[in-house]
């Protein structure tokens, strides 16, 4: 049976746009970037963890029709794909305050929660990020 889930997916509408977000705002790297000519190929992973990568993929062929990748647009820009990344982080409010620093728009400052310390934001693009300081 399964191991592990090693790809997670969400829709972003310009994949330069999510590798400026991505990599240069949050700090992820750069897994693979391919031009497979029908797609290009492009994943992120949080540093040092290589093994878990998130898709980051443009709505349209050749998953779907011109018409539902147009449809799947609009709903992104909503917030309403469903597309949802959580990051842990050792220091919540220290990540807050950094990712703040450049320009990091937020939906939820870090809130206390019986699992620990969390927070929200979303991607240029409508996806929700969460990040939480786990309790220990």
């Amino acid at each position: 049976m399964f191991t592990a889930i090693t790809h997670s997916q969400i829709y972003v509408l310009d994949q330069d746009l999510a590798l400026d977000f991505y990599v240069g705002t949050l700090g992820l790297e750069v897994n693979t970037d391919v031009d497979l000519g029908f797609m290009r190929w492009l994943t992120v992973n949080v540093p040092g963890h290589p093994d878990r990568q998130v898709l980051l993929e443009k709505p349209g062929a050749p998953a779907m029709s011109e018409e539902t990748a147009r449809e799947v647009r609009e709903l992104l820009t909503k917030g309403a794909t469903g597309g949802s990344l959580i990051f842990s982080t050792e220091d919540c409010r220290k990540t807050y305050e950094t990712l703040l620093a450049r320009g990091v728009e937020f939906t939820q400052e870090p809130t206390e929660r019986p699992y620990g310390i969390d927070c929200g934001l979303r991607d240029p693009f409508g996806n929700n990020i969460r990040f939480t300081q786990p309790t220990s």
